[in-house]
């Protein structure tokens, strides 16, 4: 089993706070903003004499909320083609395992989402990767580089759209050219669609359930941690017309028995959520993102891709190892008491070699505080590479 490389400089982060530095975490996709207040007060106020398990697939009631919400996102789904999962996490792992047999394939764009390599392992799977570019701001790659990997083995096609750690967001051509593919070769297409609502610069999300053509091919894989911002809530789900696939995956969450009560009844909740909302929080993204990337642009040697939504961007940095870095930031260095925390990157590829002076950075902290991160790694870096 992989290590997490969002996780693994914990330690050092600790270490480093223990001898009083303010770490500025750029790890990890832990929103500040504000849990909408229905969700909080539907948790407080609901009147509950006995904690009791939920349906295996989730409550009725909370997946025909969902499936409403889907149906104003173009997407007709029903709440019979949904099964609420302990976040989006279990949710990819049942989809796995309901699709895949020990040594089947995956073929995934790379970087992706660090955990995928987890889920892959814990199912016997194996992912082949395909790669993407930041010179070509991490787009889709060539459909006939999909086709090329394709083996008797092969049982699906991972993507992340909005993309982490990328930011990168698909194209409705670049997605009809993956519908047409899997319906070629018969496979599934599997989207982890968690950061849906954050897509910028007028772009607009398109989603693979939205595409009738593939009702028995696409899995849809969904999550309340960064919408509601509800991480530790644990809610997530999965969504597909194929009716197999769904009564494959009910198998799994009968075995773990069923999610969270409690959680469910903040994230039914949640849907109640104004659309305000959402459009507060783009804005500040936004303005986050403008103030990370263009201030690392000013730095000389680093290179980034411009996000188009979620809110990660992978940063190549003028340094062979970013492991090393990234350690080093913690353990030996600080600007002023502070110091940054950074993902090494290699870890979100299966490629090796792939990675090694890229980070991925989450600008999940406010405005002022990411312009303190671009000088301490202005700073940092001077004093890295004078060494």
């Amino acid at each position: 089993m992989p290590e997490s490389p969002i996780r693994k400089l914990v330690p050092f982060a600790n270490e480093a706070k223990k001898k009083g530095k303010h770490v500025y975490h750029l790890n990890i996709g832990q929103p500040d903003i504000k849990t909408p207040e229905v969700a909080i007060e539907a948790v407080k106020n609901f009147n509950l004499k006995v904690l009791a398990y939920s349906q295996s697939e989730g409550t009725e009631e909370y997946r025909t909320k969902l499936a409403a919400y889907y149906r104003d996102k173009n997407v007709n789904v029903s709440h019979s083609d949904i099964i609420v999962t302990t976040g989006g996490s279990e949710a990819l792992l049942f989809a796995f395992g309901s699709i895949m047999d020990p040594g089947d394939e995956v073929i995934i764009p790379e970087p992706f989402y660090a955990n995928y390599s987890g889920f892959t392992t814990a199912s016997g799977a194996t992912i082949v990767p395909i790669v993407s570019r930041i010179e070509d701001n991490f787009a889709l790659p060539p459909i006939a580089d999909f086709e090329k990997l394709i083996t008797p083995k092969t049982k699906a096609i991972l993507i992340c759209n909005p993309g982490n750690p990328t930011g990168y967001l698909y194209s409705k051509d670049e997605l009809k050219q993956l519908s047409e593919l899997v319906r070629k070769h018969d496979l599934f297409l599997i989207a982890d669609e968690v950061y849906r609502e954050f897509c910028y610069d007028g772009a607009k999300h398109f989603s693979i359930m939205a595409d009738e053509t593939l009702h028995e091919h696409a899995i849809m894989i969904d999550s309340v941690s960064k919408r509601y911002s509800m991480c530790g809530a644990r809610v997530g789900c999965l969504v597909s017309k194929n009716k197999s696939v769904i009564s494959t995956a009910l198998k799994f969450a009968q075995a773990r028995l069923s999610p969270p009560t409690f959680a469910q009844i903040a994230s039914e909740a949640a849907l109640e959520t104004p659309a305000e909302y959402f459009s507060e929080v783009i804005e500040e993204y936004v303005m986050r993102r403008d103030i990370l990337v263009k201030g690392l642009e000013t730095i000389p040697g680093v290179r980034v891709a411009k996000p188009k939504g979620a809110f990660y961007c992978v940063v190549e940095l003028p340094v062979a190892d970013t492991d090393h870095f990234a350690q080093w930031l913690l353990s030996d260095f600080d600007l002023n008491g502070e110091t940054v925390m950074v993902a090494p990157a290699a870890g979100f590829y299966v490629t090796p070699g792939l990675g090694k002076n890229q980070v991925r950075m989450a600008y999940v902290l406010n405005c002022n505080e990411l312009k303190k991160c671009v000088q301490i790694l202005d700073q940092a870096l001077k004093v890295y590479l004078s060494q």
